[in-house]
């Protein structure tokens, strides 16, 4: 039965909608139409606030008290998915950090599981590591950072042809070029990150292949006078970045700087912990205790250790700290991540035909309610 959603701002993915209602058709959009110009007799459900897709998130480490890792199993997906949904999050890229090898293939074989069982919200794995640069190795276990063998090239790629996205974070110190390419050519969406590489070799990565940068400023090369660094090729380039928007991980007015410099390409992340939809105050990772305070994550030698962040607050940090128009800050969270792993055709707008996963946010841009394939529960 169709029904009609009223007296929203609708933001569709890429711009604003005054005016204007969205038909439901049970669990699926129908339309989005002129106020004006629905039936008499539609059923009219009256909201207020800002109505848009459900989020995109290509960095979740974990949720609900645990983490991704070598115990991860097709109900963790599956749970993993639904907790982050009911925070508004519809789609997700459950996040493995540096781990061994047998952790890797645990949580491929879960990710393969998932995607046949067709898990809501499960769009692929992103595997954070192991290839990468212990100089910039932030809270990533140095004894597991190790460079790509022909054997974890064959593994990448044989899961990236099997999930329905695989996202790859490396350092270009420790894959070539050619493991770059072939890792492209297999379907994986190569992310440069945890790097302490010259923004030559960074390029150089770029034109095998790599395609965005996995949480911008943190853990890589800065931008110096002489020498770019990773940072200075993501905003240089065409390459797209994740970033995390909480004041912490960047400093306002660097989010300003990046979105000055880069008017396209970056989206949001939270890389959020095992403390997202929890209570938590401590966890375990890799044998090291991280602890929740004050909003921030860090090791005990105060290393940041992922972020305690929701899309929402992101969202609400670009626009009133880093002075990003609205209509940008929501297409960081949904349209643009969507489009980075190639799942704009059913998630991160709001498209005839698509699954009616919906977020509807105050005017202080915090949740309000979550629609999950059509049905509504309050945030």
């Amino acid at each position: 039965m169709q029904s009609a959603i009223t007296g929203t701002r609708i933001f569709d993915g890429k711009a604003f909608h005054d005016r204007a209602a969205l038909i439901l058709d049970g669990d699926r959009i129908a339309a989005l139409v002129p106020e004006a110009e629905l039936p008499s007799d539609l059923p009219r459900r009256p909201m207020s606030g800002t109505l848009a897709p459900g989020f995109v998130d290509l960095q979740v480490n974990g949720g609900g008290g645990r983490m991704v890792d070598g115990s991860t199993d097709l109900t963790f997906v599956r749970d993993l998915c639904a907790l982050h949904r009911k925070l508004g999050t519809a789609g997700i890229l459950p996040t493995l950090i540096t781990d061994t090898p047998a952790a890797i293939a645990a949580v491929i074989h879960a990710g393969i599981a998932a995607a046949r069982a067709q898990v809501s919200g499960f769009l692929g794995l992103h595997l954070e590591g192991p290839h990468l640069d212990p100089r910039r190795k932030g809270a990533h276990d140095p004894a597991l950072i190790r460079p790509m063998t022909p054997e974890d090239l064959t593994r990448l790629c044989d899961a990236a042809r099997a999930l329905p996205a695989l996202m790859v974070t490396l350092a270009p110190e420790s894959a070539t070029p050619d493991q770059i390419a072939t890792l492209t050519a297999a379907g994986a969406v190569v992310s440069l990150g945890h790097s302490d590489c010259s923004s030559d070799t960074a390029i150089a990565a770029h034109r095998a292949g790599a395609r965005t940068a996995t949480h911008l400023f943190n853990a890589m090369s800065q931008i110096g006078n002489r020498e770019p660094g990773l940072a200075g090729a993501v905003l240089t380039s065409d390459l797209s970045a994740g970033i995390i928007a909480d004041g912490i991980h960047v400093h306002p007015a660097t989010l300003r700087l990046a979105l000055a410099a880069k008017p396209q390409g970056l989206f949001l992340v939270t890389d959020c912990m095992a403390f997202a939809g929890s209570d938590a105050t401590e966890l375990l990772l890799n044998g090291r205790q991280v602890l929740r305070r004050d909003g921030r994550l860090t090791l005990s030698d105060g290393t940041l250790a992922g972020a305690d962040l929701t899309m929402p607050r992101a969202i609400e940090t670009l626009i009133r700290q880093a002075g990003c128009p609205p209509d940008r800050a929501l297409a960081m969270a949904t349209s643009i991540p969507a489009t980075v792993i190639g799942a704009a055709n059913h998630i991160g707008h709001l498209r005839a035909g698509t699954a009616a996963d919906l977020v509807l946010l105050a005017e202080d841009w915090s949740l309000s309610a979550v629609c999950s394939q059509g049905l509504w529960s309050d945030a």
